[in-house]
């Protein structure tokens, strides 16, 4: 059993990690995260708050470490690596517009050039296939 961690809240902060809990618009991970905290803060030691939670002692320590460095912006998951979005929705809504109100028809490729040319948007069209594909 390693040293003893427990955190201690103010009210104020245990009724936020309190209203997280029925949060619509928070992700679980971030709700259990808050729910650790408070666990600790009344008292349950680490190793009882992982066996709860059927998680690692570990990733219990690093979520109380991660509350006392950063407080709640530390429940929330870091952003993921990666390469950034070349498009947005709005050049998306572009070409569906434009697929209901002209005439003519379009394949993949021909959506990959128009958006090149009038939104300097540079996608594949099997890219652009999918993503649209997902949007109906």
């Amino acid at each position: 059993m390693g040293a003893r961690l427990r955190v201690f809240l103010s009210a104020e902060e245990d009724r936020t990690l309190y209203e997280l809990r029925t949060a619509t618009t928070v992700p679980q991970r971030v709700k259990d995260r808050a729910t650790v905290v408070r666990l600790s803060h009344q008292g349950m030691y680490v190793e009882t708050i992982a066996e709860f939670f059927k998680w690692n002692i570990r990733t219990v320590r690093e979520t109380l470490h991660r509350w006392q460095e950063k407080g709640l912006g530390g429940l929330w998951d870091a952003p993921r690596p990666g390469a950034q979005r070349r498009w947005q929705p709005e050049d998306m809504e572009y070409l569906e517009t434009c697929l209901r109100e002209e005439q003519r028809t379009y394949n993949s490729h021909q959506l990959a050039q128009k958006l090149k040319t009038e939104r300097n948007v540079t996608l594949s069209a099997d890219h652009l296939r999918q993503i649209l594909e997902k949007r109906g």
